[in-house]
């Protein structure tokens, strides 16, 4: 599970940088919901962890709030790019 998760915590802006070498923002937003399901996907195991008693429920809702917020700062920007195409 740590693995995953690290996995996931890497991939999240490791596809951010490279959709920002696409030429189109088409491309870019590929990557971006790349990324999202990463951040989606981490919440998942982090679901996992917390059920499974191996972190705190205040440790959880402290890292859920922020995976949520990630989440939707990458909409966000999703949203932005498709109103611009």
């Amino acid at each position: 599970m740590v693995t995953q998760l690290i996995r996931c915590a890497v991939s999240i802006p490791s596809n951010i940088a490279e959709g920002t070498s696409k030429k189109t923002d088409k491309h870019f937003s590929q990557y971006l919901d790349s990324s999202l399901g990463s951040a989606f996907e981490w919440e998942t195991q982090l679901i996992v962890a917390y059920n499974e008693k191996y972190i705190s429920e205040k440790h959880f809702q402290e890292l859920e709030t922020k995976i949520q917020d990630l989440q939707k700062m990458i909409s966000g920007f999703i949203d932005g790019l498709d109103k611009k195409s």
